[in-house]
């Protein structure tokens, strides 16, 4: 009879708290619909005044303000101009992180949207535009709508919430520091100390409405790289007279190629090997002394990034050698990050919760992508999970829509309730289930 009433109680226990946690995501849901037009306000906002990595000033004051407003304790200048703020839940229970990027990109944009970014600014010496045309305005504003409910909800929180607003996700100017590695460095992840991360990413060619996911490797890890060839300057009449760096210049750049298409087994994990920048000569009759090129290294494997890196080093140096020049590589030469890299325990873990807030057929399975994210570098020292809402119109052609980094990259604003949804749910579920 006692075990009986023991399995009663039980079975009541597990019916009610059940019933509170439907009753909670009912709340969260009901708060972040009622929040949507204020998220899409301060994005609009973020959007029209961009910031470069390092520089986001504006956009820290107004962060850290609205932090503040909610009582929650706030830190300024982190990593230059990150933004930290800490929500001590009513009840014990695990350090949850919560991430968002901050920095624009040197893009003049060009899409009719009223609120279009007109800056302008300088980047590594030059006059550029600046835009956000990744997103990072959406993960701003969604991350102050998650804190906005969470913070409403402080007494019921079993754990503590630590918002990180973090600048230079996309790389600082050559010779600087900065983003998830110098955040890091300055001890983000301790006092207290962080137990599990989550991160989101907008996607402009994944349909409102829908999560997509990856356990283990999502996205690449990269390096990139500065390739020097010098060879003998002569005027370009006489070639002969020369050691033509740009000449050798291409025949790496072929040679190149052939690591992906050679070396690479594509079956098991993709790669990328890219030159994005050549630079040589200034006038159509002069050979030049020596060519500059710039590029990428993108792979999902430790043994694949060091193959990577020894074969470039070995083609640059060797093609050089064979024509009488020289070629000097730098690998980094400003970047590395490392492979984002989802926790699959807790990937599995946390599913649910990401199929209960957007609904199991909006949550899909994605492959690998060969972009890359710093948010890899809080995943080297916590389990995290990193995953892609989408921010296509609902019927857009993907392959139409304008991807990221491009002066026409559109987002639409309707599915960023289900952002704020997602992290809200993610952190309370985490925190329940300690």
């Amino acid at each position: 009879m006692k075990k009986r009433y023991i399995l009663i109680f039980s079975l009541f226990s597990l019916t009610a708290s059940a019933q509170k946690n439907d009753a909670v995501k009912t709340q969260i849901s009901t708060k972040a619909d009622a929040l949507q037009n204020q998220v899409v306000a301060w994005r609009r906002d973020f959007h029209e005044h961009p910031e470069l990595g390092n520089h986001e000033v504006r956009t820290a004051g107004i962060i850290a303000k609205h932090l503040q407003s909610l009582g929650i304790e706030v830190k300024t200048g982190v990593a230059t101009t990150g933004v930290v703020g800490i929500l001590k839940g009513g009840k014990p229970g695990p350090v949850v992180a919560l991430r968002a990027d901050m920095d624009g990109l040197p893009v003049i944009e060009r899409t009719p949207v009223p609120f279009a970014s007109k800056v302008k600014t300088t980047y590594n010496g030059q006059e550029v535009g600046a835009m956000h045309a990744c997103g990072h305005d959406s993960h701003m504003a969604i991350l102050m709508g998650v804190a906005q409910i969470l913070s409403s909800m402080k007494s019921e929180l079993h754990g503590t919430v630590k918002f990180i607003f973090q600048p230079a996700e996309e790389g600082v100017e050559h010779g600087q520091t900065g983003g998830a590695e110098e955040m890091v460095k300055q001890g983000v992840l301790e006092n207290p100390k962080v137990d599990v991360i989550f991160g989101l990413h907008i996607n402009s060619q994944t349909e409102v409405g829908k999560i997509t996911y990856r356990p283990g490797g999502t996205m690449a890890g990269v390096n990139d790289m500065q390739i020097i060839v010098k060879g003998k300057s002569a005027h370009g009449a006489y070639p002969w007279s020369s050691v033509d760096p740009i000449v050798v210049s291409a025949q790496i750049i072929n040679g190149l190629q052939t690591i992906v298409s050679r070396n690479i087994n594509v079956t098991e994990n993709p790669a990328v090997v890219t030159v994005g920048a050549i630079k040589g000569g200034n006038r159509s009759n002069i050979i030049p002394e020596s060519v500059e090129m710039l590029g990428t290294l993108r792979s999902f494997t430790a043994a694949d990034e060091k193959m990577l890196v020894e074969r470039v080093k070995q083609i640059a140096t060797k093609t050089a050698e064979a024509q009488g020049a020289t070629a000097e590589v730098t690998i980094p030469y400003s970047t590395h990050y490392p492979v984002t890299y989802n926790d699959p325990d807790l990937t599995q873990k946390m599913l649910s919760s990401l199929q209960r807030t957007a609904g199991t057929k909006n949550v899909l399975l994605r492959p690998p992508v060969t972009g890359a994210e710093d948010f890899s570098f809080y995943q080297e020292k916590v389990p995290g999970l990193f995953f892609f809402l989408g921010g296509m119109p609902v019927g857009q052609d993907p392959l139409k829509a304008p991807s990221h980094h491009t002066p026409d990259f559109y987002i639409d604003e309707s599915g960023f309730a289900l952002g704020v949804k997602a992290l809200c749910n993610l952190t309370l579920d985490y925190m329940n289930s300690k």
